[in-house]
């Protein structure tokens, strides 16, 4: 699964411009309606699994463990990145900025994304507000470059699914993150364009530790490919706790599917149309799914027990989030 001014807390909706209450309550909405309408074709009998003995349990436990440790390979993803910008932070330290992170934006009914806690609390420990977003910034960028990544291989892995009903809008999802990202990183690479903000003081400064960020990832291709190893192993750890999802719910999903459709599914819920990607995530696993077998049942119950998980594993930042970060300064050079 799902993306997530710096502030220490998490607001609530009401405490937030008008522009931003709409927005939330529009997404609840959406998240409503969609859910509303795929439930509404959901037969119970298929959606639960037949037999209920010990391996559904070890499956869900299965899933919670990946779950856990994808947030220790994205904030390992998150130290690569910040050796693209000679900063070396403890990995402890980071694994607690990217739970408090997750905490924030997948448990407290708030506008503010986990991506800015993580800025806030890493311009804590290095004391370097620009660095701190520009790496955040590049950290997101490498993940969106694994997912359409994996969605190949999976194609590759099992080329029969380029023929399966609706594999179509996979591939669609893929082409068009590709050509986003390829577009982004020229507009933060040209040295006319981020670029010119690179020596600013006020808050185009952050623009310009981005173009930092991606010209030195061009410069040294050693520490951007670690960086982007790191997103693939954690894009893959995704794709992993799906396949224990499938299990727990007997879905018979085929391994090539999951590499194929899941990083798809992951590039849909970012999207801000619905709260947390509920509703846009299951449909597309409905979609995507349905033609290989799969009832619209087993297809919602995965993409619900996906955001249960992550929302449970999501609570273990609670004790990092309101102990808050350290106000210390960490600057070394990477090695």
């Amino acid at each position: 699964m799902t993306p997530a001014a710096p502030t220490a807390g998490a607001p609530a909706p009401g405490g937030q411009p008008p522009q931003r209450r709409l927005g939330f309550w529009v997404r609840i909405t959406v998240s409503v309606v969609l859910l509303a309408v795929l439930i509404s074709r959901v037969d119970l009998s298929t959606a639960l699994p037949r037999q209920r003995h010990l391996s559904t349990v070890f499956w869900l436990a299965g899933a919670f463990g990946c779950a856990m440790g994808g947030i220790v390979l994205s904030a390992w993803r998150w130290e690569r990145v910040l050796i693209v910008f000679d900063r070396t932070v403890r990995m402890r330290t980071l694994v607690a900025h990217y739970f408090s992170g997750q905490f924030v934006g997948n448990v407290l009914p708030s506008t503010i994304g986990g991506d800015v806690v993580r800025v806030s609390r890493l311009t804590q420990t290095i004391g370097d507000a620009p660095t701190a977003f520009g790496s955040v910034a590049l950290e997101r960028l490498t993940g969106f470059i694994a997912l359409p990544l994996l969605s190949l291989i999976g194609f590759a892995i099992d080329p029969s699914l380029l023929g399966a009903r609706r594999s179509w809008i996979a591939l669609l999802a893929s082409g068009i993150t590709i050509t986003a990202l390829m577009a982004i990183v020229f507009l933060a690479g040209h040295p006319r364009l981020a670029g010119r903000y690179r020596h600013d003081e006020g808050w185009t400064r952050f623009i310009g530790a981005v173009h930092v960020g991606v010209e030195r990832m061009r410069a040294e291709p050693r520490r951007a490919a670690a960086a982007l190893g790191t997103a693939m192993l954690y894009q893959a750890s995704l794709v992993v706790t799906m396949w224990c999802v499938a299990h727990v719910l007997d879905a018979p999903v085929p391994t090539g599917a999951l590499l194929a459709y899941i990083p798809a599914v992951a590039m849909a819920q970012v999207l801000p149309l619905s709260l947390a990607g509920l509703g846009v995530r299951e449909g597309m696993l409905a979609l995507l799914l349905t033609p290989l077998g799969v009832t619209t049942g087993q297809a919602v119950g995965m993409g619900l027990l996906w955001y249960l998980i992550m929302l449970v594993v999501s609570m273990f930042g609670a004790p990092s989030f309101a102990v808050g970060a350290r106000h210390r300064i960490e600057e070394s050079t990477a090695p």
